[in-house]
């Protein structure tokens, strides 16, 4: 089981693992290992998200969602099979996370009396500062 919040905990059985030769990082290995790891998540099927998280995560990796509602992580970033597994993993579990936090509600506000004050003052310097810009008239005609 993999934790993700206290209330929150992925099956290992529910994320399948491709290792997959790529180009990147690992020298003379790079065309012998497969070093990178494409890391499948099933978010539409998955029993140990709950359907707010669930959608939140669809909604938010929509990108790397198929058509199917399957998660797809690529982890190429490090030289070894090993820690680019746990690189997956981990970038897993962060976006599960954001997914799992409410959003907070917006209230609408309205401004207050001071600040219409203010509002209008500056527009009024503004444009008493354009209207002393303007044209010199004579008054010796």
């Amino acid at each position: 089981m993999i934790t993700v919040t206290n209330n929150i905990s992925i099956d290992e059985t529910e994320i399948h693992e491709i290792f997959v030769r790529a180009s990147g990082p690992g020298g003379q290995n790079v065309n012998k290992v497969a070093t990178t790891v494409q890391l499948r998540f099933d978010v539409a099927n998955s029993r140990s998200l709950p359907e707010e998280v669930r959608k939140r995560l669809i909604s938010l990796a929509r990108s790397r969602i198929t058509e199917v509602g399957i998660l797809i992580i690529d982890a190429r970033r490090f030289r070894t099979q090993g820690r680019n597994r746990e690189d997956a993993i981990a970038r897993l579990v962060e976006l599960i996370r954001k997914a799992a936090q409410r959003p907070k509600i917006r209230r609408k506000t309205r401004p207050t009396l001071a600040s219409k004050i203010r509002r209008l003052e500056s527009k009024r310097r503004g444009a008493e500062s354009k209207r002393v810009r303007g044209p010199v008239h004579d008054s010796d005609e």
